[in-house]
């Protein structure tokens, strides 16, 4: 931990022995930071080099975006549209989409939750979750389809350093998170990931049959490297 001007900031060391020198890294998805040092770096070398910039430390964490709880009032995207979430106590149901008209009398969609207060960031995160499984669990069989070979699994996770993955074994993994972007984004990943059933490796062949499965493979790179990682601070 480091503190500095009132405030204190997690740091995690890393010790890599490719690491020439040391080097400061802030995490978007876990708000932290990441101190990479030399494999024979002493701790308290690393400590003095993070003292010196817990400054920049400070100003790229306050600069990240801020967190949006699943609570009422809250804006978050689902398959990139916003949604308000609108707490219904005296409703019957759990979670449930409707239209809605904001006090400024600007249209959207509300994310309804039924019950107590205090279960609703777990109907919200639950909602996700399961709308995030239909969709990748649809995607992914259209893609495997079409190339003719299945997944073994498909399992979703909160992951933060990557949105998916597949194994040797063809098991697909996935971040529920990306029931947040876009239609086409999902889409992506899932031919992303199923054309690793094919081609373990990302090479031409890798790319082509990608391109294939999901035209729109290139826009969706590009939004995932623009707005993948704010993806994270819903939730918190």
């Amino acid at each position: 931990m480091l503190s500095h001007a009132g405030e204190t900031f997690k740091v995690e060391l890393k010790r890599v022995a490719s690491a020439q020198r040391f080097t400061l890294r802030v995490r978007n998805a876990t708000r932290d930071v990441v101190l990479t040092m030399p494999a024979r770096g002493s701790v308290h070398t690393a400590r003095d080099f993070a003292e010196r910039h817990a400054a920049w430390i400070g100003a790229r964490l306050k600069r990240l975006p801020q967190p949006v709880p699943f609570a009422p009032g809250s804006i978050i995207p689902l398959r990139g549209i916003n949604h308000v979430i609108v707490h219904r106590p005296d409703m019957r149901g759990t979670v449930w989409v409707e239209p809605y008209m904001g006090r400024d009398a600007c249209a959207m969609l509300a994310l309804c939750v039924a019950g107590e207060a205090p279960h609703v960031a777990r109907r919200v995160s639950d909602y996700l979750k399961k709308q995030a499984k239909l969709d990748i669990e649809a995607a992914v069989t259209q893609h495997t389809k079409t190339i003719g070979r299945p997944a073994r699994s498909i399992t979703l996770r909160d992951t933060t350093s990557r949105w998916g993955s597949c194994t040797a074994a063809g098991a697909l993994n996935f971040s529920w998170r990306i029931i947040l972007a876009p239609a086409y984004v999902l889409d992506y990943l899932a031919a992303h990931e199923v054309a690793h059933l094919i081609h373990m490796n990302h090479g031409k062949r890798f790319w082509a049959l990608t391109h294939k499965l999901a035209p729109q493979t290139e826009r969706a790179e590009a939004w995932l490297k623009a707005h993948g990682a704010s993806l994270h601070r819903y939730g918190g």
